[in-house]
């Protein structure tokens, strides 16, 4: 039996970087967004959770923060997953048949 994780323990990184990595330093989003050389809505984006955190993204706060890129693409990737994992009843697919 597989254990159930509950969906609420996925966290999207971009709140989480929010809550605990840019505003304890004080930094706005148009500062960091001209740090990180992004534009502004879109690091904005990812920080309110609107936008998935891409591979790029990750190594700019890994460069920024000294955060680990692999961590938060992972968080990224349970994120991910447990959205689909709510409604995986709505993915019609059956199983395909053994080979002979």
């Amino acid at each position: 039996m597989a254990i159930k994780i509950h969906p609420s323990i996925h966290v999207h990184p971009g709140p989480w970087l929010k809550r605990q990595i840019v505003e304890p330093r004080g930094i706005n989003v148009k500062a960091l967004a001209e740090h990180l050389d992004v534009s502004r809505q879109n690091l904005s984006n990812v920080l309110n959770g609107h936008t998935a955190l891409s591979a790029e993204m990750a190594i700019r706060f890994e460069k920024a923060f000294g955060l680990r890129a692999e961590t938060l693409l992972r968080m990224q990737g349970a994120y991910d997953l447990a959205q689909v994992r709510a409604h995986e009843r709505d993915i019609k697919v059956a199983p395909l048949p053994t080979a002979a």
